[in-house]
C-alpha cells in the first residue's frame, strides 16, 4: 500500500511539472503557396502560435532544411495565453517547379521539437524575346559582324550573308568598303537605303578561284553609315576562310610527293645572338612540287625555302633563322619551339609541319 502511494505521488509530480511547462500550439503547421512565378521574387507566409502552458515560452532556434528559406520569429519570452510569430519567406529565383520544405522549431516547450511545412510550384521565368540585331555601327543594327567560310577547296565560289535593320526613326543610307586588292570579294546589300523598321542583308560572295592565297584567310569589309567611312573596328565586318588546294582529278602516280626533315635544330646560341639552320625538302614524286605557302607561329622565327617549285627528283633547302630577342630584350634561358606550317600541293601531304628548335645558354 505504501508504495502504491510513493508511485502516485510521482505521477502527479510528473503531471504537475508538465502541466507548468510551457505548451506550443500552431493555427496551422501547413502553408501551400499554390503556384507563383519565379519572376515575381520572394513569397512569405506567417505561422502564429500560442502559449497555452503556465510558464513563459522561449524559441531558442528556428531552422530551415534549405537556403532557400528564411525564417524570422519573435524572439522575446511569450507569456502563458499570448501569441506570437514565424515569418517563412522562400525563395523561388533559379528554382522552377514543386517544393516542400520544412522549418524545425526548437524550444522549451513540454514538446522541445516542432515542425512546420511550407510548399508551392515555382512557374519558369519567361524568357524576354531576344534582340537579334544586337550589333551596332552607328544608328545601324546588325545580327552579326563576322562571316566565316571554314575550310574551302581553290575551286569553290560561296555566298555567307548578314542581316541589318533599322531601328531608329529615321531612314538609313547603307554601303561596303572592300580593299582594291580584295577583288575575291563581291559584297552586295539587298537595300542601300532602310527605312524605319526595315531590315536588309549583306550578300558576300567569296571567290577562292580569284584569290591568290593558301591557308588561312582574314579580310576586313567596312561598313558605311549615313556616308561616314569610320575604318576602326566598330564597323569592321571580318571575314575568314581556310583554302585548301582541290586535288579533284590528280593522278595520285605521278603526284608531287614530299619527303622533308619535320624537325631543324638551331642548336645552342648566346643571348643576343642569331641562330641559323637548314632543312632538306625533296620532291621524290613526278609532277613540280609547288611550295604554295609558309605559316610562321610568331616573330620569334623566319622561314623560307630556296625555291618554291621542286622538279621530281630534286630537292630544295629550307632555312630557318631565329633571334634571341624580343621587343629589345634578351629572351629568358631555356629551350624553345616553334612550328611553322607549310602549304603544298602533294595530294597526301598538303600541309606539313616543321619545328624548329633552338637552346639560348645562360
Amino acid at each position: 500500500m505504501k508504495k502504491s502511494f510513493i508511485i502516485s505521488c510521482l505521477l502527479l509530480s510528473v503531471a504537475t511539472t508538465f502541466a507548468q511547462q510551457p505548451v506550443i500550439t500552431f493555427q496551422k503547421t501547413e502553408h501551400d503557396f499554390g503556384k507563383i512565378n519565379e519572376g515575381d521574387g520572394r513569397v512569405s507566409t506567417i505561422f502564429e502560435f500560442k502559449n497555452e502552458g503556465m510558464e513563459p515560452l522561449v524559441l531558442s532556434n528556428v531552422r530551415a532544411s534549405c537556403g532557400c528559406t528564411t525564417p524570422t520569429w519573435t524572439r522575446t519570452p511569450i507569456e502563458p495565453g499570448q501569441t506570437g510569430t514565424i515569418t517563412v519567406t522562400y525563395n523561388p529565383n533559379g528554382r522552377p517547379g514543386r517544393f516542400q520544405k520544412t522549418v524545425t522549431i526548437t524550444s522549451n516547450a513540454s514538446n522541445p521539437t516542432t515542425k512546420i511545412y511550407i510548399k508551392g510550384e515555382v512557374l519558369p521565368k519567361q524568357a524576354k524575346p531576344k534582340n537579334e540585331y544586337s550589333i551596332k555601327m552607328g544608328n545601324l543594327s546588325l545580327k552579326g559582324k563576322m562571316l566565316d567560310y571554314g575550310k574551302i577547296l581553290k575551286s569553290a565560289n560561296l555566298t555567307q550573308s548578314i542581316e541589318y535593320a533599322n531601328q531608329t526613326e529615321e531612314p538609313i543610307k547603307v554601303d561596303v568598303l572592300v580593299n582594291d586588292k580584295d577583288n575575291f570579294l563581291t559584297p552586295v546589300l539587298s537595300l542601300e537605303e532602310i527605312k524605319p523598321g526595315e531590315a536588309g542583308t549583306l550578300n558576300v560572295n567569296f571567290d577562292a578561284t580569284v584569290c591568290k592565297e593558301y591557308g588561312p584567310v582574314d579580310r576586313s569589309l567596312y561598313i558605311v553609315v549615313n556616308g561616314k567611312r569610320i575604318l576602326t573596328d566598330e564597323y569592321r565586318i571580318a571575314v575568314k576562310a581556310d583554302i585548301e588546294e582541290d586535288f579533284t582529278g590528280v593522278d595520285l602516280a605521278t603526284a608531287p610527293i614530299v619527303e622533308v626533315e619535320h624537325e631543324i635544330d638551331l642548336g645552342t646560341v648566346k643571348a643576343g645572338q642569331k641562330a641559323i639552320g637548314k632543312g632538306i625538302l625533296k620532291n621524290v614524286g613526278q609532277q613540280p612540287l609547288y611550295v604554295r605557302r609558309i605559316i610562321l607561329p610568331d616573330d620569334l622565327v623566319r622561314f623560307s625555302v630556296k625555291s618554291n617549285t621542286v622538279k621530281g627528283g630534286k630537292s630544295t633547302n629550307m632555312i630557318a633563322t631565329t633571334t634571341t630577342m624580343k621587343d629589345g630584350n634578351p629572351l629568358v634561358p631555356g629551350t624553345y619551339r616553334r612550328v611553322v606550317r607549310v602549304l603544298t600541293n602533294d595530294p597526301k601531304k598538303s600541309n606539313i609541319n616543321i619545328t624548329i628548335v633552338w637552346k639560348i645558354e645562360e
